[in-house]
């Protein structure tokens, strides 16, 4: 809950209302894929050459769910609205202390996005695609 997860260096439980839902920490901890290496196929040698001297990482697009909270419709409502309005500036940074310092530099794309909430109208659960453009760069 708090102290969790901090979304451009706001508590995001605190200020929205904000958890990671199941499956956060796998999609944002998993391996960086890689670029492709180059090769040289010729018709004078068998097989194909491949340099991996020089390897690098590729962006990657992940799916992040969150969960908001509110004590009422109308905190749901209003925090849902705040939250949206952080991520619609386009670039956020996340950092989980559970995961370390570093902080992933991300970019809100508002794609993909499923969304679903409670009977009661205080509780919801979302799943967007981001971007990290660069995911060497984590600060």
């Amino acid at each position: 809950m708090t102290g969790e997860l901090f979304i451009n260096e706001k508590d995001a439980y605190t200020t929205w209302g904000v958890n990671m839902s199941e499956g956060f920490l796998d999609a944002i901890d998993a391996p960086l894929p890689m670029k492709e290496y180059v090769e040289d196929e010729s018709r004078l040698e068998d097989g194909i050459r491949i340099d991996t001297g020089n390897p690098k990482v590729d962006s990657r697009e992940i799916t992040l769910g969150f969960t908001i909270m509110g004590s009422s419709e109308t905190e749901y409502r209003s925090k849902k609205a705040a939250f949206q309005t952080e991520l619609q500036k386009g670039a956020f940074t996340i950092r989980i202390p559970a995961l370390g310092t570093q902080k992933y530099k991300m970019v809100y794309t508002g794609k993909s996005i499923s969304y679903g909430l409670s009977r009661r109208r205080d509780f919801g659960h979302f799943t967007m695609k981001c971007t990290e453009p660069n995911p060497a760069d984590r600060e």
